[in-house]
């Protein structure tokens, strides 16, 4: 398996040149360096390459190779360099050396103001693959920052049978010397500012034998008229070179996090847990462009799957898929609770715990379960719960704002007094776990604590109904207070500060929670429609359908024109599997007693379609609108296709193989392996589609209407097509 690594970008608020200086790790030569660049003797210095005590497995180098353009902007030394690696002794020995070689090549643009390291192994390199790269480049909103990014990957081949432990040494140490590389170059450059040195000048073109020098422009130097700033003069470059950083942390590429920005924002990150954050969103980025979440929500799903980034990867699609299916994006302005849940559902929000987070009061045992879900049902109750956790998150995101410090979950306090055999009821339990499971696949790790307070005898038995169905992680959050051991140290005002603990608990402040009681039997519901005994309906009718594509049974939908110059729209995720889609064009209608309209309206879960006969040939009876377009699973796809002709348009969706072989050939190895990772001959997904004129189709997308989400800041731009038989616009 290879193990990979990417770093977010990290900026140094310094200039690139005193950087560049301060990569050569050693105080006391970067003294000497300096005045050396301004003597001419900068070449002298590089070549020496010191070691650098504050990374003591670094041993030394020796030049293979350097070479310098004519005007000296472009400088490359290729190196190889010996590290001595922490490994046990034993290993050491079945392997045989001592220490690892790897050859390094450094490009240093001074015009540009970039460095580029590449390196690899050159120990074990028929066993072992290690590349690295890194870079150097100018802040792109500030000059006078310098901002860094590296990458890695680590393959294993074989190691004398010991490849796991290598690749965990490999890892381990890998990550340890990222983290100190940063502090070593934060300490020398703190240390130069110490001794005054807050200045390099920047690199200018030679002058030409005979030429007379032009004047400099202000923010370039002479290397022979000012070596080096300190004193008052170089706190004043200081100044300038180091402005005050803006409120926000700005990332250098609106596609790259900065380092600043998730400590700010996301908190404390060890550097494998930062690549598999940019890792897993740059996947997002190149399947769902536009349309990818907020980096804490991202971040939720990663440390709920322990930073796999495979399983965090199939949950959060599972989950974006779900949201847009049931447009949960929109619940906080389209979901008004009933007043009956205003009057009698015990919970809502109370200031904040001591840590930041929002808190969340639930008076559980003054709550009539049983009357709740006899007179709104299930369903009610389930959007009121997703309501408050989606008011949870934008609270999150406001005390972020509020104190300086990443707050990415929220603290439940729950009040169990009250709690007896009726809030046993079945019905009532069974649907309280269906919710726990709706929220533990697509809220993971928002819960910060939970506070279950006068638990009463009856709720080990409660527990025991409930606690299987919650996530492991999620139950080492609770901490359960029976009686009034929630009063005094250890209590409540660990975790809540006196003045926002509420009245009917003791404290000082007053609590606006309802106070609950029993729902009148007047207002339950008739059982004229009871909802579906498997499955919770979020919402009666969505524009999203379900299908199910089989091998060797396409999902197909037909779709008439009257009249030339319309617009075909479609939009869909694949939630299993891989897809083939095609879009045909034919003067017949297809044969079949289940016909679509032009309109799409609601269809069973699992429906599966097939529209073209088998006894049609494509060129003949058919023909094809579109280039076939593979679609993997997690993708989501949008596009849209300019008609030319009257007829009927089959949008289709087959299940994606490897290709017929013919002759001697044989299969790709790539489509062998594709094939055997199906689980199963089913592949699923969500789509809609939609007719428009030509004339009304720029902004008039509603098939795109998921783009417009503020929770997974989707980009609604759109594409009008040209006005031809292939137009079409792909978006994935």
């Amino acid at each position: 398996m290879v193990q990979k690594y990417q770093s977010p970008v990290r900026v140094y608020k310094y200039p690139f040149e005193l950087v560049m200086a301060v990569s050569k790790c050693s105080a006391l030569l970067l003294l000497q360096l300096l005045r050396a660049a301004a003597s001419g003797q900068w070449e002298a210095y590089e070549k020496r390459f010191p070691t650098c005590p504050e990374i003591p497995v670094f041993l030394g180098s020796e030049i293979l190779h350097e070479s310098k353009s004519d005007d000296g902007a472009i400088h490359i030394i290729e190196r190889s360099c010996k590290l001595n690696v922490d490994a046990p002794r034993l290993l050491k020995k079945i392997a045989g050396v001592e220490y690892v070689f790897f050859i390094q090549k450094n490009t240093v643009n001074w015009k540009e103001r970039t460095l580029r390291i590449e390196a690899h192994n050159e120990t074990f390199a028929n066993r072992v693959v290690v590349l690295e790269t890194c870079s150097y480049s100018v802040h792109p909103e500030n000059e006078e920052w310098t901002c860094f990014e590296q990458s890695a990957s680590l393959d294993i081949k074989s190691f004398f049978g010991f490849e796991s432990t290598v690749e965990k040494i490999a890892m381990k140490q890998y990550t340890s010397n990222i983290k100190r590389g940063k502090e070593v170059i934060e300490h020398y450059l703190k240390e130069l500012i110490s001794q005054g040195i807050t200045f390099i000048p920047r690199w200018t073109p030679p002058v030409a034998h005979g030429q007379k020098a032009e004047q400099a422009p202000a923010s370039s130097h002479d290397t022979n008229d000012a070596p080096l700033e300190s004193g008052a003069h170089g706190a004043t470059k200081e100044q300038t070179g180091s402005s005050c950083p803006p409120a926000e942390p700005v990332s250098p590429d609106a596609d790259k996090l900065d380092a600043d920005y998730i400590e700010r924002y996301l908190g404390q990150l060890t550097p494998m847990q930062e690549s598999c954050l940019i890792r897993l969103r740059q996947w997002l980025q190149e399947t769902h462009k536009g349309k990818i979440p907020k980096d804490e929500h991202i971040l939720r799903f990663l440390r709920a799957r322990d930073f796999n980034i495979d399983k965090a990867r199939e949950m959060l699609c599972q989950s974006l898929s779900w949201r847009k299916q049931y447009q949960v994006d929109y619940i906080l302005q389209s979901w008004r609770p009933p007043a009956l849940l205003d009057e009698y559902y015990t919970g809502g929000w109370h200031y904040q715990d001591r840590d930041g987070r929002p808190l969340y009061i639930l008076r559980l045992g003054q709550m009539d379960t049983k009357g709740l879900v006899k007179a709104l049902g299930e369903e009610s109750l389930l959007r009121h719960v997703l309501s408050i956790n989606e008011e949870g998150q934008k609270r999150c995101e406001e005390n972020t704002n509020l104190f300086g410090r990443p707050i990415t979950s929220w603290t439940c306090l729950v009040d169990l007094e009250g709690l007896n055999m009726r809030h046993l009821w079945r019905p009532g339990v069974k649907a309280l776990l269906r919710i726990i499971e709706v929220v533990e696949d697509n809220y993971p790790e928002t819960l910060g604590r939970l506070l279950i307070v006068r638990a009463p005898r009856v709720f080990p038995v409660l527990w025991t109904l409930v606690s299987p169905f919650i996530n492991e992680n999620t139950r080492q959050k609770f901490l359960i207070y029976s009686g009034n051991n929630y009063q005094g140290p250890g209590g409540l005002v660990d975790y809540v500060d006196k003045e926002v603990i509420p009245d009917f608990l003791g404290g000082d402040c007053m609590c606006t929670v309802p106070e609950g009681g029993l729902v009148p039997k007047s207002l339950y519901q008739t059982d004229e429609e009871p909802e579906n005994a498997d499955h919770i309906r979020l919402w009666t009718e969505t524009i999203y359908h379900s299908a199910s594509v089989l091998r060797g049974a396409p999902h197909e939908i037909v779709v008439e024109i009257l009249e030339g110059e319309s617009v075909i729209t479609w939009d869909f995720d694949i939630l299993k599997g891989d897809v083939v889609f095609s879009l045909f064009h034919s003067k017949r209608a297809p044969e079949t007693g289940h016909k679509e309209a032009t309109l799409p309206s609601s269809s069973a879960a699992g429906d599966n379609v097939q529209l073209i006969d088998k006894t049609w040939v494509l060129g003949v009876d058919y023909s094809r609108m579109e280039s076939p377009l593979v679609c993997r699973e997690g993708e989501s796809i949008q596009g849209s296709h300019v008609t030319r002709w009257p007829g009927f348009y089959i949008l289709q969706w087959k299940m994606h193989g490897p290709l017929p072989c013919s002759g001697s050939s044989l299969p790709r190895v790539d489509d062998v392996l594709a094939s055997l990772q199906v689980s199963s001959h089913k592949c699923k997904l969500i789509y809609y589609y939609e007719v428009l004129a030509s004339k009304d189709f720029r902004g008039s997308m509603s098939s795109l209407e998921s783009c417009n989400s503020g929770f997974s800041q989707l980009s609604g731009v759109t594409t009008s097509s040209s006005q031809s038989q292939s137009s079409s616009h792909l978006s994935r």
